[in-house]
């Protein structure tokens, strides 16, 4: 397939370079239009290194062979990676400035912008216009991700991952066209970590979580569009960029926490190692060694059930709340009374959540490593789905699901 490649004028103009790499190592002869203003931030050696061809941005080079007509003439695909407000203003407006604008004029085959740029720009009414446009024009124009932006700011804007946009392509030539991120506009809170319940100033009592799968989550779900609220409890790993982080340590904390975040979002993933119990007693001062030898006795009290609180909140709430997927995770081991799918099928009914991602744990399984196996039971009575994979991977299949749930479920109850 021959694809021409816009390269808009912005500083996600670097992560192009790995989109280029997925088209050509997939097949495909690419030729790379970068803008002026793109060049400041890639040279055109990196593009005709990469992509194996000439690069261009000017329509008076090779004037013999008509390149501002014969590239969109020929091309199958037409993909501008940063889009940038600029240039979906030019090419809404049918401006034909340089030879990127011109070839999109002459384009004849499917075209894909991938926006990227700071948030109030992508949410003035002016880029909305031309993005509607574009749209109304037969154009694709991909939702931006949200995340971190240039500087300090975060928010919508972000260029989608390179695997994302190669994905978008791919659906486009195939004739797809519902390829849109599946968390844009969305709003989701995932817990991660492990908490931890103080038995006094130094001890607590606490697990072995470390946090990688709600990260793993969390960057996702940004991925995925959304934007990502992580309550943080103890993690071995630092939170993810573009995310809000609400940092807990209790379950209590972690209750109070997840229940003010529910009420403004769409999904709420509960993946955090929550303790089942706490010390009913927690000391003001170290608990010493006593000189009888005496062992010390610690009275525990159960916490409360957060994602059966979080379901039955929602349920008694209007229909808008009833729109909310909750998501349970279930660490279990089998014994002599069944194995790890009977006990989660058990709690999955009992919790009430609409999707439960079960693993099988132990001493060498699934905390603290890079790897992880899943189940993802649903609550609709749909079979289960496997996942597994580093725990990135396992995180895309699981906002994968859920991205499907959304578009597919009626109001829950």
């Amino acid at each position: 397939m021959r694809i021409v490649l816009g390269v808009g004028g912005g500083i996600a103009a670097y992560k192009v370079a790995s989109l280029l790499r997925l088209f050509t190592e997939a097949g495909h002869h690419v030729t790379v239009i970068p803008t002026e203003a793109s060049t400041r931030f890639v040279g055109t050696a990196t593009w005709e290194a990469l992509s194996g061809n000439p690069v261009s941005n000017s329509v008076f080079d090779d004037v013999h062979q008509v390149n501002h007509v014969r590239l969109g003439h020929e091309a199958d695909l037409v993909v501008v990676a940063p889009a940038t407000a600029d240039l979906l203003a030019k090419a809404a407006t049918g401006q034909a400035g340089d030879l990127l604008t011109n070839t999109l004029l002459m384009a004849h085959g499917p075209v894909l912008f991938a926006p990227a740029m700071h948030t109030e720009m992508w949410q003035h009414a002016a880029t909305r216009a031309n993005v509607e446009t574009l749209r109304g024009r037969g154009a694709a124009v991909l939702e931006p991700a949200t995340g971190r932006l240039t500087g300090a700011d975060s928010g919508p804007g972000r260029l989608p991952e390179p695997q994302v946009i190669f994905d978008a392509a791919m659906a486009l030539v195939q004739g797809q066209t519902d390829f849109q991120l599946p968390l844009a506009g969305r709003t989701v809170t995932i817990s991660a970590g492990g908490t931890r319940e103080p038995l006094d100033p130094v001890r607590f009592l606490g697990n072995r979580s470390s946090g990688k799968q709600g990260v793993a989550l969390a960057v996702a779900a940004r991925n995925a569009g959304a934007t990502v609220r992580l309550l943080a409890a103890h993690m071995e790993v630092p939170p993810p960029a573009g995310v809000e982080v609400v940092s807990v340590e209790t379950a209590l904390q972690l209750r109070e926490a997840a229940l003010a975040a529910a009420s403004d979002s769409d999904v709420v993933i509960m993946s955090a190692a929550v303790a089942d119990f706490r010390p009913a007693v927690v000391s003001d001062t170290k608990i010493k060694k006593r000189d009888d030898s005496a062992d010390p006795v610690i009275t525990l009290v159960r916490n409360p059930d957060i994602l059966h609180e979080l379901v039955e909140v929602r349920n008694a709430a209007g229909d808008e709340a009833r729109q909310r997927l909750i998501v349970g995770f279930a660490a279990e081991t089998g014994d002599s009374h069944g194995d790890v799918l009977a006990y989660a099928e058990a709690k999955l009914q009992r919790k009430g959540c609409d999707l439960l991602v079960v693993n099988h744990v132990g001493s060498d399984k699934v905390f603290g490593q890079d790897t992880n196996s899943v189940v993802i039971l649903a609550r609709s009575g749909s079979e289960p789905q496997e996942a597994s994979g580093t725990k990135a991977e396992v995180s895309e299949a699981i906002i994968n699901r859920i991205g499907f749930e959304l578009n597919s479920v009626s109001p829950r109850a």
